[in-house]
């Protein structure tokens, strides 16, 4: 017969060697991506473009800032992944969204959603987004209360920044899981909801100069698309935060100003290797 405490013992070596298993998906996740270099279609925000491109380049990745609707369909369909970000749409640029996320549906390529701003406030692009969680993305990610209001709740934002925390809102975000296989929402802790594993994990680390550095949200979507297009929907998203995480710890070890901080954190990005997650990745696995 077991004793209450050796089935706690064991519930603990059990989740020990999930972390670990995971880690290790991750470091190979991370490999992948220097091996294959994929090209990721990004359509995002004039502020987030340039950066965007720069945290993917860093990181390993191809990126394509290809966002008008003359071009989208012919790239979306040779594109390794699409990264879709709402932050400042154009009328063209609306187009090119709509067409690059049936093209990509349409071949199984996988495809992320940051739904910025979602809201009543910004009736036009949160209608767009509407339509786009219906075509299924593989991933959405966003703020805490881009998610929750997403998935059908009334929280209050400050312009397109969160109001409240991702440790409130995490489990709000289930409803959907019926539509993308894994849901992300960033904040002081990352808490990544997964349909395959049925759990939720949360990414521990980063800075919190991190959201004082503008796009550093949206290169991240861009960044799980790269993931995605290397590995699973789980292992692309957690790795892609990993990847921020240690980046940010690592980076304000270096530097406390903002500015110093914004280079730092792109050499991290850069700099990443599979002995920095081992050490420094950390991870819990949270029932849902």
């Amino acid at each position: 017969m077991n004793h209450p405490e050796n089935i706690l013992n064991s519930q603990v070596d059990q989740l020990d060697i999930q972390t670990d298993v995971i880690l290790q998906q991750v470091c190979e996740a991370w490999t992948q991506l220097q091996i294959q270099q994929p090209l990721v279609q990004c359509i995002t925000n004039s502020v987030a473009a340039n950066y965007a491109a720069n945290i993917l380049l860093a990181a390993g990745a191809s990126p394509a800032m290809i966002d008008n609707p003359f071009e989208a369909e012919s790239f979306a369909s040779i594109a390794a992944a699409l990264s879709i970000n709402l932050g400042t749409p154009t009328s063209e640029q609306m187009q090119a969204i709509q067409i690059s996320a049936q093209t990509v549906t349409g071949k199984a390529t996988p495809w992320v959603l940051d739904p910025v701003g979602y809201g009543a406030f910004l009736k036009w692009r949160s209608e767009m987004v509407d339509q786009l969680v219906l075509l299924n993305p593989t991933v959405i990610r966003g703020n805490a209360s881009e998610i929750s209001t997403l998935a059908g709740n009334q929280v209050e934002s400050k312009g397109v920044d969160s109001a409240v925390s991702s440790s409130e809102v995490y489990l709000q975000a289930l409803p959907l899981l019926a539509h993308s296989e894994c849901v992300a929402i960033s904040g002081e802790s990352d808490f990544i909801l997964s349909k395959e594993l049925n759990a939720v994990i949360q990414v521990n680390g980063g800075s919190f100069l991190q959201p004082k550095v503008t796009a550093t949200g949206c290169a991240l979507g861009a960044l799980i698309a790269a993931y995605c297009a290397v590995a699973t929907p789980t292992i692309a998203t957690i790795s892609a935060h990993i990847h921020f995480a240690i980046a940010g710890k690592l980076a304000f070890e270096k530097a406390q100003t903002v500015g110093s901080f914004n280079v730092a954190f792109l050499d991290e990005i850069y700099q990443l290797s599979a002995d920095k997650i081992w050490q420094y990745g950390e991870i819990e696995v949270l029932a849902l």
